[in-house]
């Protein structure tokens, strides 16, 4: 009678402490891969003591999550859930299934917000604030990229971290130093250099 939410990054990757908790039947909701399903199917479980048996899952959110934890059945997270990207990721999730006026908004809707946000940021840096208002306003600007992120996963175009991974690879081509296990200090000349001749090669 545990219910076991995964990383919907990495649904693969079980841990120990997880897989000790497996109790027959298992079942899984909706998202969880099949690649999952079929690697439980392999492994031994215990035998359920009261027949709900264990329920896999990367939607904490899930009505059939809500059902079990009414009856009392215990709610296991593996570590990665508490990464705080990911918890961000969800909020503007959750936030965009269920706040009528983000669901109503677009790309282009967002725009005087993005402008107000990013004019707030730098008044604050200009004005010289403590570090909290300055993480505060910082953390305004990024919820301006999650919520275009999750408008563009809606339309399967890409999310978070396909923009994250988007900003690594502009620093692969940009600033190669800082992955081919080199130390020290580059000078602004060969950083200008090097970025110049990425910018070519990335069109």
């Amino acid at each position: 009678m545990t219910v076991i939410v995964l990383d919907p990054r990495w649904p693969e990757l079980i841990p120990m402490g997880a897989l000790s908790r497996l109790e027959s039947p298992v079942t899984c909701t909706g998202e969880v891969p099949v690649s999952v399903r079929w690697s439980i199917a392999e492994l031994p479980t215990r035998e359920g003591l009261t027949g709900w048996g264990t329920l896999l899952t990367t939607n904490p959110h899930d009505p059939e999550v809500a059902r079990r934890k009414e009856r009392g059945e215990t709610v296991f997270e593996v570590a990665s859930r508490h990464d705080k990207v990911l918890q961000a990721v969800e909020t503007m999730r959750t936030s965009r299934d269920r706040g009528a006026w983000e669901i109503g908004q677009t790309h282009r809707s967002l725009l005087p917000y993005l402008k107000e946000e990013t004019e707030e940021f730098a008044a604050a840096v200009r004005s010289g604030v403590n570090d909290r208002m300055l993480m505060r306003e910082l953390g305004d600007v990024l919820l301006q990229v999650f919520f275009h992120a999750e408008i563009a996963s809606r339309r399967g175009a890409f999310d978070f971290y396909d923009v994250a991974e988007s900003f690594t690879n502009k620093m692969r081509s940009r600033a190669p130093y800082l992955f081919d296990g080199s130390t020290g200090i580059v000078g602004e000349a060969e950083q200008d250099r090097l970025w110049q001749e990425g910018k070519k090669r990335d069109g």
